[in-house]
């Protein structure tokens, strides 16, 4: 990374593949925005720029990076593949954390490990965010279920075409859209059945899922 494709990528300004950091913010909170890009199309965390683009730049890259590695293997699971470098732009130096699209989704948060909140904390209480635009929003569990489905390494996918398909596909093309608790009433089948349909079709590319406020839904690609 050089200065010249740093400026380009600030002009960009945040979105699905960009966040800014001024600084480190926290374990978790790098962390996440590590994770949903990892689990989203890759990109660029770049830390030592301000939420409007201002170049402001980092006290000690060193200790930065340290910390941003640590969040990138201790605070998510599986770790996350990442490449750092230092640019000095304008003056400043700027940390530019590459991630790549992961090929081990979905990633999770882990929280802190301290003994003071392993005692309190659910083992169970992972998280798993996505990039929604300029945003890291978490994952509902059918959108987590879409990831692991989608990564290289799942099983073959096996699907059929049967009337439940059939009737979704009829329903999509006169409403557009629909969501999972929709799909379970309108063929008369359980959530768990309602859901692995939707992540097959999903995967198949015969169907697309968005993130609403509250409540994924689906429509026809």
């Amino acid at each position: 990374m050089n200065a010249k494709r740093l400026r380009a990528l600030i002009e960009l300004g945040e979105t699905d593949t960009i966040e800014f950091k001024r600084k480190f913010s926290g374990f978790e909170k790098i962390a996440k925005e590590m994770i949903a890009l990892a689990n989203t199309r890759g990109g660029y965390l770049i830390v030592g720029i301000d939420d409007d683009g201002t170049i402001v730049g980092v006290d000690s890259e060193k200790s930065e990076i340290d910390l941003i590695t640590s969040s990138a293997e201790f605070y998510s699971e599986p770790p996350i593949e990442h490449e750092i470098d230092i640019v000095d732009i304008e003056g400043y130096d700027v940390i530019v954390v590459r991630i790549p699209e992961s090929r081990t989704k979905p990633h999770k948060l882990i929280y802190s490990p301290s003994e003071s909140s392993a005692a309190t904390r659910d083992p169970r209480d992972t998280r798993v965010y996505i990039r929604q635009g300029e945003k890291s929003v978490m994952a509902s569990r059918e959108v987590a279920r879409v990831l692991a489905a989608t990564q290289p390494d799942a099983p073959p996918l096996v699907l059929q075409i049967g009337d439940i398909e059939r009737t979704l596909f009829s329903h999509l093309e006169k409403n557009e859209r629909i969501t999972l608790r929709e799909f379970r009433h309108l063929v008369n089948i359980s959530e768990r059945r309602a859901s692995r349909s939707l992540v097959r079709l999903v995967r198949a590319g015969l169907i697309r899922i968005f993130t609403g406020h509250g409540e994924d839904y689906y429509t026809l690609t």
